[in-house]
């Protein structure tokens, strides 16, 4: 017998292998997904159930003069926390400019390559998925299990390669065998799989959102079908067809949500409670929604939504999401009569507690659609897919630091009025929140404006509020009437009506407000809030990669390290909700 063939004990024992290598695989991230979700939700409970006293000081947190006191060994395991936090989440693999990795990313990455089988297809579907297993199991929110799905996608399909190119070699009857109907199917989902990695690649998903959104579409449903009836013939098929239950599973919840959410357009009620939208152009690259939102429908600060607009997009099915600006809370709805008519100018905060609003960063494609119809201010059908993502809670953290850049504010602004209302309510420690924004023009101040003094106002004596506003448009040679963007061409100035007066003296004389021209140093921003704290802080971002990124750096060691920790430095939490194509 020669060296090249095989006997039957050994083709026994590969079949045998074959079955259950992909089983241990399935354990194996059974197992993870079990660790990360104890993690998870213990991490909630413990927030939900922390003492609301802790924030009392003690002699190993006191600070004097900004300057922690007293090296205690009690802090130890409170410091190797943060040292995880500092080295998976804010030590990053940065790719130019644009493109990041932070430590616990790359790890996941690494650990997936070195146990992965033929059999993931399932997962990667499910972590495709707003409706996911994975994430009612860890508590993670999908856009946060993206990344993962991305990489295990791409890792499948370098391993498929392996396996056709094996196939193509090994096989001297190839070119004959591509009359089965196995080998085609295999072939045709092999070329739509590679056509959905390349249309996948950051810059066309960042630069033509709507090619990828087809294409991922139809690639994905020719790449399952070929490769079920591919692997059909070897009774290997369990392996895909999961992958449609989950798929199906995550369409059927979404339908189910549109219906309830958007009642009045499917017959079940007429008139009053129709979601049509309001546009206005804020400025030559943000447009405004406005909605009236359903009784029953209701989300939490930081949550998003996929608005669907079938007059607006190339197909009426497109989905596209955006952080939902406003606060589903009748804690501003105290607003006066007068503050009704400021409704009538461009920029007016006043329906931030009132309705449902999304603040849309102008681009190309459909938001370059929406913006032609914000210019002549129409009004537009509008489906509501929501709310999606985990809230943060704050509760149990005496710090809270907010920063945003631009149109993050959607953001921010919610998480900044739920930071009151809990501690007017007695449901948060909280002592003090700082609230940062970065802008390119005074005028786009009036957006939240009115929701900002409201919210001031409203702030009980034990809370301590610090706004500080950074214009970062030059004052001279330049106009400061609207915030222009390198991708858009400044076209129909006529129709954005700003007020005069962009800084009214209510909102500059509030307590804690500061306006400065120039960029914000995050860096020294960051430590001074640490310096001055103790207990608990979270800082919260929501802006481009570059804030993101300015925001981990100024976190890591020694700011926020273990000999910060044992010192009587406060343990901070990192929240990052950094907008763009991941």
């Amino acid at each position: 017998m020669s060296s090249s063939q095989f006997s039957e004990a050994d083709l026994t024992l590969f079949e045998d292998e074959n079955t259950k290598y992909p089983e241990q695989v399935w354990y194996t991230l059974a197992a993870f997904l079990f660790v990360i979700g104890c993690f998870q939700w213990g991490l909630f409970l413990h927030s939900k159930f922390a003492r609301r006293g802790h924030h009392e000081f003690d002699e190993e947190t006191t600070t004097t003069n900004g300057v922690h006191q007293k090296f205690s060994f009690r802090r130890i395991p409170l410091a190797l926390i943060n040292f995880y936090r500092v080295v998976a989440f804010r030590w990053t693999l940065e790719i130019g400019q644009s493109y990041t990795l932070n430590m616990a990313e790359v790890f996941v990455t690494v650990a997936y390559i070195a146990i992965l089988a033929s059999s993931q297809f399932p997962i990667v579907t499910a972590l495709g998925t707003k409706n996911n297993p994975v994430s009612l199991v860890t508590g993670i929110s999908y856009d946060k299990l993206n990344y993962i799905h991305r990489m295990t996608a791409r890792t499948c399909f370098m391993l498929l390669w392996v396996h056709g190119a094996g196939h193509i070699v090994s096989n001297p009857y190839f070119r004959e065998s591509l009359s089965e109907p196995w080998l085609r199917a295999g072939v045709t989902a092999m070329v739509a799989f590679s056509i959905l990695i390349i249309v996948s690649l950051r810059p066309v998903r960042s630069n033509m959102y709507e090619v990828f959104f087809y294409v991922h579409f139809l690639g994905v449903l020719i790449f399952l079908v070929g490769g079920y009836y591919h692997t059909k013939a070897n009774s290997r098929s369990y392996w895909i067809w999961p992958s449609f239950v989950f798929w199906a599973f995550d369409r059927f919840i979404r339908a189910v949500r549109l219906v309830v959410f958007n009642h009045s357009y499917f017959g079940f009620k007429s008139g009053t409670g129709t979601m049509d939208a309001a546009t206005e152009l804020l400025s030559e690259n943000v447009v405004r929604l406005r909605l009236c939102r359903p009784p029953h429908f209701h989300w939490s600060p930081g949550q998003t939504a996929y608005l669907i607009m079938p007059s607006v997009s190339t197909l009426p099915f497109e989905a596209h999401p955006f952080t939902i600006a406003s606060f589903d809370s009748s804690l501003l709805s105290t607003a006066s009569a007068e503050d009704q008519s400021s409704a009538e100018v461009t920029g007016s905060s006043v329906p931030f507690w009132k309705e449902l609003v999304f603040l849309v960063n102008v681009q190309g494609g459909f938001t370059k659609k929406l913006k032609e119809v914000a210019v002549k201010k129409e009004t537009i059908k509008v489906f509501v897919d929501g709310p999606y993502g985990p809230s943060p809670d704050l509760g149990s953290y005496d710090t809270s630091v907010l920063v945003a850049g631009g149109s993050g504010v959607s953001y921010t602004l919610p998480v900044f009025l739920n930071i009151i209302e809990r501690v007017r309510k007695g449901q948060s420690s909280c002592t003090r929140v700082v609230f940062i924004w970065s802008i390119r023009g005074a005028e786009c101040i009036q957006w939240i404006e009115e929701a900002l003094i409201n919210a001031v106002q409203l702030a009980p004596p034990s809370l301590a509020v610090s706004i500080r506003i950074f214009i970062t448009a030059s004052s001279s040679g330049e106009d400061n009437s609207s915030i222009s963007s390198s991708t858009e061409k400044k076209s129909n100035p006529e129709h954005i009506v700003v007020r005069k007066n962009s800084l009214s003296l209510s909102f500059l004389s509030l307590r804690g407000v500061r306006t400065e021209n120039g960029r914000a140093d995050l860096d020294a921003l960051l430590k001074e809030e640490v310096d001055v704290t103790s207990g608990r802080m979270s800082v919260g971002v929501c802006g481009s990669q570059g804030i993101a990124r300015a925001v981990r750096h100024a976190l890591r060691f020694p700011v926020s390290g273990p000999s910060s920790i044992l010192s009587g430095g406060p343990s901070v939490t990192l929240h990052v909700e950094s907008f763009g194509y991941a």
